[in-house]
């Protein structure tokens, strides 16, 4: 039987603080990064940060994040999965990022299903995320029942009730 937070390839992953260095590294790869140029590409997140981000989205959450990295069944970290409240619109949002060489094996797809399963566990019935117009995660998020609740020349918003 399988439990809420695995599947048959994935699984996800609560990390340590000594764990934050693939964050930074999926964080800097351009790759990986890609489809955010909306945002500003690539990421820095050094060591210098990671205490503070450490504390306030892995050990003090208040309930208002959660995040964790998504492991194949090897233990490889192959990509990171988190949601928060959106302090300005109130909306929760999703965020999922796949480490390029691990992309078109099916992890977003499982990892967007284990997310949904922890947001409804959590008491929370709608998600959002924002994506690019090129993002190529769209079709994905379509494909697991998002809709498109608004779009700008930038950027599309998607719902999805769960």
């Amino acid at each position: 039987m399988k439990s809420n937070n695995s599947t048959n390839k994935i699984k996800l992953y609560k990390p340590e603080l000594k764990d934050l260095w693939f964050r930074e590294l999926i964080l800097k790869d351009p790759d990986t990064m890609s489809y955010n140029h909306a945002y500003g590409g690539t990421i820095i997140f050094d060591k210098s940060k990671w205490n503070d981000w450490y504390n306030r989205w892995v050990l003090n959450s208040n309930n208002t994040k959660y995040y964790r990295y998504i492991k194949d069944m090897n233990d490889n970290f192959v990509g990171e999965v988190s949601y928060h409240k959106d302090e300005t619109s109130g909306r929760c949002m999703l965020s999922i990022i796949i480490y390029s060489k691990y992309r078109k094996r099916g992890y977003g797809n499982e990892s967007l299903n284990l997310i949904f399963n922890i947001l409804k566990e959590n008491g929370i019935d709608v998600v959002y995320d924002d994506l690019a117009k090129d993002n190529p995660a769209l079709n994905l998020f379509i494909k697991c029942g998002f809709v498109e609740e608004m779009r700008d020349e930038n950027v599309i918003l998607l719902k999805k009730v769960l």
